[in-house]
């Protein structure tokens, strides 16, 4: 692997026009198709084989406006005067017709008509029916019907919209993705002292996040891609390809630093912590394409796509990034005697004081039972808010407090009732061709079961097929409420006896049962997609570093950052704890993919920093760990000395592009932003650069044990560039007297 970098790294270095020609070309021909063919997101999530998306596909058909978009126009009448004044329900008919002749809207109800008007007759709910998915209802007609409201509210007439109109808006950058970029640029600057040198991992990763988005967006087009696809790629692509590309520019300053000619270091550089770079990658796109045995599409596809950016990271870190490093040649060599120099190659202060990575290595590893106690109680502490973790998919009860969506949710949960919020469709297809009858008989059936969480069932609608017949379902609680998911499943386990006293197929179906049965299916894929990746992963590692024990200890380790990151996730978004500091509505269940998302996107980052940590240390070991009289633990000191900059430099930019995705009004992307802001924090410094070294130290040479049998079996990949012979640095316009170090510091 190191031999097959290096001669790459080196093509590139020479050729670095033609490399640099090469992927300028490819950007410009994804960026002529997405000018000519644009892009289609789809907002719509389905689950096959559920019961609820059985029954979404046969209303698509016998009753498609049952599955179509909807509005609601909720009218409130000022305090002590009721919806019926002359002046107000003058105000909503003449909303309602203006509603009506809106754009792709095909009727409005009048609510005194259809009696949707509350007890107290101070608040009436008005549907505006768009008989069209979500993804084809344009922005143009949401903000007409807007306007709509806007002038009922000029007359005096209190009036939100809500419904499902309003859903995730994906893709969007504002702000805080600016700011998470300059905090980014800073770490660079401070990290290596050079205005090139920091910003070649900006350029690359831009490079590569370009042609992986552009790419993504082109794609919507032959397949279907969810409109929440785009951020996470923009978020995880953005962090590993400035990451990937630090690793490598870190380790070529070193070698520049230590007199090795700017060709042959580029080369090494690329052969050595490009094969790093390579292997992070591979655990990163495992964990991503791991989502797809979860079975559910749109996440199957937002891991395939941002598995597909940071495949892009790693193609451009170990082709383009040589390149450019050949168009930079010596200029990034550090001046001789300053303190980039000194910093390059990792050596002592004029005061003698050791590399801070040193010292923290020196001190974590000097008690290791002790530090490895610490951390693990004091990380089991933090995640035990985890073990209250509560899921729910998203709904307009989720949205910010100002926005009208939120409250027309919460005028209609006051006004009638949070379940009609959360209303159930039960799909009656009759056997012998009388729905009418079928239905009544399920009607009757469901009335007689005097369940206490339902509130009433509606009349009929009849399909258009002649066989099929919708019945609405009030709940008494919310669509997120756990009373509602026990409605459900107690309807599901008495339709099939109802259904053979209807002589009918029952299915529950409707958006909150889909929303329920979304949660299910992912609770249930937990543990078997954590077996997945975590399995492939952990076979990964054992190759790589030909050890037992490092990829125990890496999953392990991963576990732990994992609980603090879920724990601190339900004390902000479950409980509230903070929620005004980090911009979080509502406080409640979280969404239910939070979890495997977050659990998918942290691990591939986790192993990212095993890999650029352990690799240097087990680099030292097989290189320098045979000389006599030198123990065990001096590999990990070495190794964490030169390893700790680069895994701080990264932990800080990963956590400041995370961070800032937390500002975004996605509520569905905001909770995996800050679990993994907060997960990559405790991963880096707590579990990587402290529980890490103090593990392989108490270990010692058993750390790299491994029963001959095995190690017969397993390819020899050579990561730490043992193939690549002695490092003997040709410094070209040396000055004649001038130190020839012998090669340089690892």
């Amino acid at each position: 692997m190191a031999t097959l970098l290096h001669a790459l790294g080196r093509a590139a270095f020479r050729r670095r026009g033609r490399f640099l020609a090469c992927w300028l070309l490819l950007i410009a021909l994804l960026g002529g198709g997405f000018a000519a063919y644009g892009s289609h997101l789809d907002s719509e999530a389905t689950i096959p084989g559920s019961q609820a998306q059985q029954g979404i596909d046969v209303l698509e058909k016998s009753l498609p406006s049952a599955t179509g978009v909807t509005a609601q126009l909720v009218f409130a009448a000022p305090p002590g005067t009721t919806v019926d004044d002359p002046a107000y329900r003058a105000v909503i008919a003449k909303t309602v017709r203006a509603a009506g002749k809106a754009p792709q809207v095909e009727s409005a109800t009048d609510p005194f008509r259809t009696e949707t008007v509350s007890a107290d007759r101070r608040t009436a709910l008005a549907q505006v029916l768009y008989p069209i998915k979500r993804d084809a209802l344009k922005d143009s007609s949401v903000t007409a019907l807007e306007s709509i409201a806007d002038e009922a509210r000029s007359d005096g007439l209190r009036t939100e919209v809500g419904g499902t109109v309003y859903s995730t808006g994906g893709l969007a950058v504002g702000i805080g993705e600016a700011i998470g970029l300059g905090v980014a640029i800073l770490v660079l600057l401070v990290t290596f002292g050079s205005l090139t040198a920091a910003g070649l991992p900006l350029l690359t990763a831009l490079f590569g996040l370009v042609i992986g988005l552009i790419g993504l967006l082109l794609i919507s087009n032959v397949t279907t891609v969810s409109s929440t696809a785009p951020s996470l790629a923009l978020m995880v692509g953005l962090a590993v390809g400035i990451d990937y590309a630090l690793l490598i520019v870190d380790r070529h300053r070193t070698q520049l630093a230590a007199g090795m000619d700017p060709e042959e270091s580029a080369a090494r550089a690329t052969g050595t912590a490009g094969g790093a770079v390579v292997f992070a990658g591979l655990t990163v796109i495992i964990a991503l394409s791991g989502l797809t045995v979860v079975g559910i599409p749109f996440l199957s596809v937002m891991g395939l796509a941002a598995a597909g950016t940071v495949l892009m990271a790693v193609a451009v870190a170990i082709t383009l990034l040589p390149a450019l490093l050949g168009f930079a040649g010596a200029r990034l060599r550090p001046k001789a005697g300053s303190r980039a120099e000194r910093r390059a190659r990792y050596e002592p202060s004029p005061s003698g004081r050791a590399p801070a990575g040193e010292r923290w290595a020196r001190l974590v590893t000097r008690r290791p039972l002790a530090t490895i106690l610490v951390v693990v109680i004091g990380l089991g502490v933090l995640a035990a808010p985890a073990t209250q973790l509560a899921l729910a998919m998203p709904d307009n009860g989720t949205a910010a407090p100002e926005t009208t969506q939120r409250k027309a949710y919460d005028l209609i949960s006051d006004a009638f009732g949070p379940g009609v919020n959360g209303r159930l469709l039960v799909l009656v297809q009759s056997r012998t061709g009388d729905p009418e009858a079928a239905a009544a008989e399920v009607t009757a059936g469901l009335e007689g079961l005097g369940l206490p969480d339902v509130v009433s069932v509606g009349e009929p609608q009849i399909g258009t097929d002649g066989r099929t017949a919708i019945l609405t379902v009030v709940p008494k609680a919310g669509p997120r409420a756990e009373a509602t998911e026990r409605l459900v499943r107690e309807i599901r386990t008495r339709t099939p006896a109802m259904g053979r006293a209807a002589d009918a197929e029952i299915l529950v179906t409707g958006s909150t049962a889909a929303a329920i049965d979304v949660s299910d299916r992912l609770r249930a894929s937990l543990l078997p997609f954590v077996g997945t990746v975590v399995g492939l992963a952990l076979i990964l590692l054992l190759l790589v570093f030909r050890s037992l024990v490092v990829p125990v200890k890496a999953a392990f380790g991963f576990l732990l950052s994992a609980g603090a990151a879920f724990g601190a996730v339900v004390a902000v978004f479950q409980w509230g704890w903070l929620a005004e500091v980090f911009g979080v509505p509502t406080a409640g269940p979280v969404f239910s993919f939070m979890p495997i998302v977050l659990i998918a996107v942290l691990f591939g980052l986790a192993m990212d920093y095993e890999v650029f940590l352990v690799a240097r240390i087990r680099e030292d070991h097989v290189l320098r760990g045979d000389r006599p009289g030198r123990p065990p633990v001096e590999s990990v000191v070495a190794g964490s000395r030169h390893a700790s900059r680069v895994v701080t430099a990264a932990a800080l930019i990963m956590f400041a592009v995370f961070a800032s995705f937390v500002t975004a009004e996605d509520l569905t992307l905001k909770p995996i932003a800050f679990g993994l802001a907060v997960g990559i924090v405790v991963d880096a410094f707590l579990i990587r650069l402290t529980l890490v070294p103090a593990t392989l130290a108490l270990t010692g040479t058993t750390a790299w044990w491994l029963p001959r049998w095995l190690d017969r079996l397993l390819p020899q990949l050579d990561i730490e560039g043992a193939k690549l012979g002695a490092e003997r640095p040709r410094r070209t316009g040396q000055p004649a007297g001038s130190r020839q170090p012998a090669g340089p510091r690892t």
